[in-house]
This record gives C-alpha cells, structure tokens and sequence, in this order.
C-alpha cells in the first residue's frame, strides 16, 4: 500500500466535497461503518465550507491519496496548545483497511509539529462505534456538549443530538 498524506489546496476542494458527503450522508454512506444518514438529513459540508477552511489561517485539511486519488481526508485546527480534528472521512468501501488509523498518526505527527499537547473532537454521542474506535486509539471521553450546527450547510437533525467530546494527550 504506497499512500500519500499532505495538505489539500482549493484544487482538491470539489474532490473533498465529493468524498466527505458520500461517506457521511445519503445512500453511498451505508457502505460505510461512519455513515450519519439516519440521524441528519441534507449534505455534510459543501464546497464553500472546504474552500472557507483550506483559507482559514491556523485551519488545514490533509487528504490521504493512494493510486492518485483522495480515499479519506481530515479537518486540522490549531487552537492553541490543542488541535481540533474534524471531519475525520474514510471512502465507505475502503473504511476498515487502516486509512483512519493512518490519518490519526497524521493528525499527531501535525499536534507534534504545532506545539500541541492535546488533539480533540466532538463526535455525535449516540454513534458509540466510531466513539469506541477513537477509544481504542487513546481517546479519552469527555463531557456532553449540545449539538449546536451554524447553519443548515452541515445537515438537518431528524431528532434530538448532542455531542461527546474526546481527547487525547500528546507526549
């Protein structure tokens, strides 16, 4: 498995579009284990929203590439003495092969990098699978937080959320 993780630039951000919807949301992401499809309706993100992050300073996404093509991807964002993971994304028919746990190495080699003592998220609290896989990879569990969205761009709620925060330490 010859791969590629680096910084994504506004020319992937149709690409990103394209992968990040496919594996949270509609029909494609029920291949996945990741899939958000019964819990929010409308997109995941929209190129705007990839296009306002790739700009934002202090904000990145790094993709993983493999045969010239973008499998998974993940928003990084420096806050600090912490960096914020988001959008952790894995192509649905390729999640369970590693290209997750290669983006997490990522993300630490990038904390490392950054200063950081800390990497952390908030995962939607009912989604216990994925909370259980960042368990498994050192991540602790946090408090309860309301699922609080800026704006319909990132999906509809079909009933009542809340997110979980994780944590883990970077030594």
């Amino acid at each position: 498995m010859h791969f590629t993780i680096s910084p994504a630039n506004l020319s992937d951000a149709a690409e990103l579009d394209r992968l990040v919807n496919a594996a949270y949301r509609g029909d494609s992401s029920r291949q996945g284990w990741t899939t958000e499809a019964d819990l929010l309706d409308g997109t995941r993100t929209e190129i705007s929203v990839i296009e306002e992050t790739l700009r934002k300073p202090g904000s990145m996404i790094l993709k993983y590439v493999e045969d010239g093509k973008i499998q998974g991807c993940m928003e990084l964002r420096n806050e600090g003495a912490k960096l914020y993971l988001g959008m952790l994304t894995v192509l649905p028919n390729l999640q369970g092969k590693g290209i997750g746990k290669e983006l997490l190495k990522a993300a630490e080699t990038e904390a490392k990098k950054q200063n950081c003592n800390s990497i952390h998220m908030t995962v939607i609290s009912v989604r216990t699978e994925l909370i259980d896989w960042y368990v498994r990879h050192g991540y602790e569990k946090g408090g309860l937080k309301p699922f609080n969205i800026p704006d319909d761009r990132f999906g509809l709620p079909k009933k009542q959320l809340e997110f979980l925060s994780l944590e883990k330490k970077i030594a």
